[in-house]
């Protein structure tokens, strides 16, 4: 009987021929003009002659030796929106069909300098709720987790690996069935404090930017003012609206350390400031014809409202004046998100967890975070609508939108940006996630996999994965390199109407339906990017137009 030679040899060498193959090919053809640029389009260096074959760890070593940055610093680089992962000739000559002749804009861009590992197993499911979980969302410390049918708070364990620098901890406001909020200790899973006072269900909650306060506001027309630490309310409720509270926002900490103005919406049109202090109306805002179903407080000291009048408000927080009206929207706007949300959400607390030892300097840092997350551009709000519509404005610039963008074939439900504010993705009842371009709005990739109505997303910290929540009963987590799942996480018995994804990358919490809150356990790893990493390969001799000549020095990462 005649015997065959082992296929997994052959086949191996077959790939190393291939491989060797595309290696030559790729020397052979040299060379490639292109410009280096940031985000915003400036010019970096004059333009290089670089080899075609140039990987983006190459281009790394490249950009930071032209900013002259002390630490080796991470980049991501891209030539019309497409990312270069392996190399330019493959990912942008051949990828793009772009000729070598071609001069080519490479664009860059910083990315976080710590990565967050998916979610690897479930920790905890927290029981105890007597209606769904409706939202989820992480206070800016982290010391909190406040959940389900009558709020519930818990605290999470401070010690859970000693290479994690900080725990967050997570809030959930939802639909309260028992009208009260519920304290639980993590570590023991049992319950630390049932805060009551409200006379019906609990549609919103929201942290103070410094998180020593919490407000909730109810479908019994009030808002509460509650001490975390104590699980008491904080005085008698606010009352003024004249129908259930639909969203809380505060006015961010580098514009007042004080954290004592908090605006309100409702569905009786109005939107409301308060000082929280004085613990009165301090401005009413009544230019909408419907229900308010959104309010966003900008970094800029504008508050941002949408409306079931189809409408998007601007206004001078500081006066409470109307500056100007957005329309497009044939429908009601549903949700928005501003490129800032990360950043105005936590604060002074970056990814270090190192807190201020006071107001001057919490103000401070939270200033340095918004300036650095703007980059001396306008904030840029996005809508989404039952018209299946989204549109990417400048409000403080502009009433005329960037762009309108479709896409979803059903409404569109949650937008929300990357903290980095480079990308935002829509969760649509077309059973779809999409992602953006977070500053022209161009379409980049549809996120399927969902067998029904997408209810939310949320990015990780370090803006490199998405997760999403469905009625289908699961959470996915997407890889923004690849656009594909990168992890399906069941465990749900039913609808998954929310999830958040913890600040410092660390936690996971979704609620729904099925009453129960899940806590998925993360990990976070520094990239060290120092030279006892990196190997020299060779000294690449670069030409620069004009004449001027430069070496530059071409790197891989140690194996």
């Amino acid at each position: 009987m005649a015997t065959k030679g082992p296929p997994k040899l052959k086949a191996k060498k077959k790939a190393q021929t291939e491989v060797s193959s595309e290696n030559h090919e790729e020397e052979s053809l040299g060379t490639v003009i292109a410009q280096l640029t940031t985000i915003n389009g400036e010019s970096t260096g004059p333009p290089l002659s670089l080899p075609v074959n140039v990987t983006p760890e190459q281009l790394g070593l490249l950009i930071n030796q032209l900013l002259n940055n002390d630490e080796h610093l991470p980049y991501a680089f891209s030539v019309d929106q497409r990312e270069i992962t392996t190399s330019l000739y493959k990912d942008i000559i051949q990828g793009l069909q772009k000729s070598t002749e071609d001069v080519l804009k490479i664009v860059y861009q910083p990315q976080a300098i710590f990565k967050v590992r998916a979610v690897t197993r479930c920790s905890s499911t927290l029981s105890g709720h007597s209606d769904a979980i409706l939202s989820v969302s992480f206070s800016p410390d982290g010391n909190q987790l406040a959940t389900g049918s009558g709020m519930r708070f818990y605290h999470l364990s401070s010690s859970l690996r000693s290479t994690i620098i900080n725990s967050f901890s997570i809030l959930d406001f939802n639909h309260s069935g028992d009208a009260t909020v519920r304290i639980w200790d993590l570590n023991t899973d049992t319950l630390h404090y049932t805060c009551s006072g409200h006379a019906n269900w609990v549609l919103y909650i929201s942290w103070s930017p410094d998180g020593k306060l919490l407000t909730s506001g109810s479908m019994d027309k009030t808002i509460r003012l509650w001490d975390p630490e104590t699980g008491k309310s904080i005085g008698d409720p606010l009352k003024g609206h004249s129908q259930w509270i639909t969203c809380l926002t505060w006015e961010p900490l580098h514009l007042n350390s004080k954290c004592n103005r908090m605006a309100s919406s409702s569905k009786d049109g109005t939107v409301r400031i308060w000082d929280t202090t004085l613990r009165r109306v301090v401005m009413t805002m009544t230019h909408h014809t419907a229900a308010v179903t959104c309010i966003k407080w900008g970094g800029n000291g504008l508050l941002y409202s949408s409306s079931r009048d189809k409408t998007i408000k601007v206004w001078d927080a500081s006066q409470g004046k109307l500056i100007r009206t957005l329309e497009g929207h044939g429908h009601w706007v549903n949700t928005m998100a501003l490129s800032t949300d990360f950043v105005l959400r936590t604060g002074a607390i970056d990814h270090t967890g190192k807190k201020p030892k006071d107001e001057t300097e919490a103000k401070e840092w939270a200033l340095a975070r918004y300036k650095a997350a703007t980059r001396d551009r306008p904030e840029r709000l996005v809508s989404g609508s039952d018209d299946f519509t989204m549109f990417i404005w400048e409000p403080s610039e502009n009433k005329k939108p960037l762009a309108r963008l479709t896409g979803h074939q059903k409404l569109v439900n949650h937008v929300r940006f990357s903290p980095d504010g480079s990308l935002f993705a829509s969760a649509s009842f077309d059973n779809s996630v999409k992602l953006w371009d977070g500053f022209t709005g161009k379409f980049i990739a549809s996120l399927r996999g969902h067998v029904g109505p997408v209810y939310q997303v949320c990015w990780s910290s370090d803006s490199r994965m998405l997760i999403s929540a469905s009625k289908d009963s699961t959470l996915k987590i997407w890889d923004l390199k690849t656009k594909k799942i990168k992890m399906d996480l069941p465990g749900h018995l039913d609808e998954v109407f929310s999830v958040d994804w913890s600040p410092s990358g660390e936690k996971v919490a979704s609620g729904g339906k099925d009453h129960q809150l899940k806590m998925q356990v993360l990990f976070k790893y520094w990239l060290l990017f120092n030279s006892a990493y990196f190997n020299p390969l060779f000294f690449h001799y670069v030409k620069l137009d004009g004449g001027i000549e430069a070496f530059i020095k071409t790197c891989k990462l140690k194996e």
